[in-house]
């Protein structure tokens, strides 16, 4: 039969706790292990809502860039470019005899930047610079 101890009880508060420490250290483990499990579930989910956010983020995008090419080819077809010319610019195509064609340019061969027209009204060329 144990001696009593100071306190009059039969048993020491050292031998209550050095039985409970394992139970503790269990517990504290299994908390650990549970904390550290939900922490990644939740940046997992977290994760995934910044994963579709991007998603459709790159879906608006390309939808927005597929809508800016059809504008550019429309912007850029010849008839738009032609009624620009003509009724913004009061352009219009040359008359027969002042259209002068010239022989394809071969590559390294130098061409002479004025020609002369055939006809007796002047005919401006733009002169090419050395360099593209």
């Amino acid at each position: 039969m144990p001696t009593p101890r100071a306190g009059g009880s039969g048993v020491s508060v050292t031998r209550v706790l050095l039985h409970l420490l394992p139970a503790v250290f269990l517990f504290a483990l299994f908390a650990g292990v549970g904390i550290l499990h939900v922490t990644s579930r939740v940046l997992v989910v977290d994760m995934g809502y910044r994963l579709s956010q991007a998603e459709g983020e790159e879906r608006s995008l390309t939808r927005e860039n597929d809508r800016l090419k059809l504008e550019l080819a429309t912007l850029k077809s010849p008839a738009r470019l032609e009624k620009l010319a003509r009724e913004k610019l009061g352009m219009s195509m040359p008359a027969g005899p002042l259209v002068i064609s010239l022989p394809p340019e071969l590559p390294g061969a130098k061409r002479n930047a004025r020609v002369e027209a055939r006809d007796s009204r002047a005919v401006r060329v733009a002169e090419r610079s050395g360099s593209r």
